[in-house]
């Protein structure tokens, strides 16, 4: 595990030399490659070394975290092409990435909150260096309080269990059961914040509209995945105490789940559409850790794979589409099927995907949340019925506004704008001809247009 990371390290220096904006990018894809051929063992961990590990959790992670951090590089060409401090953003993007990776890899407990804190550093930077409006302040402010409100009780909790066990070792701790109802809120509740869980999500829309291409998809495919790792592993040594309360954090998730893809509905915005449809799916992740059965972990598991692959890919093509027309809204953008067609067929392919249908990873990891859920209570079903139900709506909501209907009479407005400019300068030049003041009178007007 430590040839990786010192093959990161070593990406550093690039970051800043001439042209090497691509390289940084190949070899990221390069190491992708070699991590994928690692010999995984499904049932143990494996390729421990120093500090650091992997299982099959962890593998999978790591490879999303590589995986996206390259596809961040490439939606991020303008930066490239503007010269906009872009040596400082691959930077960024390097330092984040050996933060999740150490986040996912290493063995101590203490060292994995170390990670977990510190990959909230590169994010915020992203958002507030290199978002699009002023109010990227208040959203990296949101960012930070609500993540840091939910972080201290997790490093006392991580303190009183090495006073308690004498050990730090996740694998040790699966040995020791601690019952005990603070001990279980302080583990736990930075890592619902980070999912994020209703009532604690308000950071989430704010962040993914402020953040540019690249904080949007880090934030969708690797950030919200850390929460659900994090409880993945602390539910090893908490399953006394989970037992008796999972039935709060279950019926908030649940419900809170139907009240965002509601919500949806009510969305103008692009990207906040896909921000709050990434909060319902979390929701259905977070019930099925909390019911602890195999089914619930394995589709838990699927589906932060599947969704963090899924998300990031509508927020790099909700950033194509701003791109050329400027604006993020659902009544500008529409009827992008005559002017982008083939852009709709991307379109469709991870929407479809978002709302589970058939090919996609994300129907295999709903199925086996919904057995899961249903297995702890009946009642359940209901909630789950309208979530997929509404899931399925808003995603058709955002693809017929998007691609059909008429599209927006603006959209000429460059043509227009040119065409004029060439009619000022025909009258120019007549003018000068006949009426020399009329003449100067258009080319001034020519000057204020440039």
């Amino acid at each position: 595990m430590m040839k990786f990371l010192f093959m990161m390290i070593f990406m550093i220096p690039l970051c800043f030399m001439k042209n090497m904006f691509w390289l940084v990018q190949m070899m990221l894809f390069f190491m992708m490659f070699l991590f994928m051929n690692l010999n995984l063992n499904i049932m143990c961990f494996f390729n421990m070394s120093y500090m650091s590990y992997c299982d099959i959790i962890s593998f999978g992670l790591i490879l999303l975290s590589i995986w996206i951090c390259s596809l961040m590089i490439m939606a991020s060409e303008s930066l490239f092409k503007l010269n906009f401090y872009f040596n400082f953003f691959l930077f960024n993007v390097i330092f984040l990435l050996i933060m999740l990776y150490l986040t996912f890899s290493v063995l101590n407990l203490l060292l994995f909150y170390f990670f977990f804190e510190a990959s909230l550093i590169p994010t915020l930077l992203l958002i507030i260096g290199w978002g699009y409006q002023p109010e990227r302040i208040q959203a990296g402010m949101y960012l930070l309080f609500y993540t840091l409100f939910g972080s201290l009780p997790l490093l006392m909790g991580i303190i009183y269990i090495f006073n308690d066990l004498n050990t730090m070792t996740i694998y040790f701790l699966k040995f020791f059961n601690m019952n005990m109802y603070l001990l279980y809120i302080s583990m736990i509740f930075a890592f619902l914040v980070k999912m994020p869980m209703y009532f604690v999500h308000l950071w989430l829309p704010k962040a993914h509209v402020e953040a540019p291409v690249s904080g949007s998809m880090i934030l969708a495919g690797i950030m919200l995945k850390l929460g659900g790792y994090g409880l993945l592993r602390v539910m090893i040594f908490l399953q006394e105490v989970n037992l008796k309360l999972n039935y709060i954090w279950i019926i908030i998730s649940l419900v809170g789940g139907l009240f965002i893809s509601m919500k949806c509905f009510c969305q103008v915005d692009m990207k906040s559409l896909i921000a709050y449809s990434s909060v319902a799916h979390m929701s259905m992740v977070i019930g099925g850790i909390m019911v602890m059965n195999y089914w619930g972990f394995i589709g838990s598991y699927i589906l932060m794979i599947s969704h963090g692959l899924c998300s990031s890919g509508m927020f790099c093509l909700a950033n194509i589409n701003y791109e050329r027309l400027h604006s993020r809204s659902l009544y500008i953008n529409s009827g992008m099927m005559n002017f982008m067609p083939s852009m709709s067929l991307w379109w469709f392919l991870l929407l479809s995907s978002n709302m589970a249908a058939p090919p996609s990873l994300n129907l295999l990891g709903e199925i086996s949340l919904i057995n899961s859920l249903v297995s702890w209570s009946n009642i359940s079903m209901i909630l789950l019925m309208m979530i997929s139900f509404f899931s399925a709506g808003y995603s058709l909501y955002l693809y017929s506004y998007i691609q059909h209907g008429k599209y927006f009479q603006g959209l000429y407005s460059f043509y227009v704008w040119f065409i004029s400019w060439v009619f000022i300068i025909i009258f120019a030049l007549i003018s000068f001809k006949y009426d020399n003041f009329k003449g100067w009178f258009y080319f001034y007007l020519i000057l204020n247009k440039k």
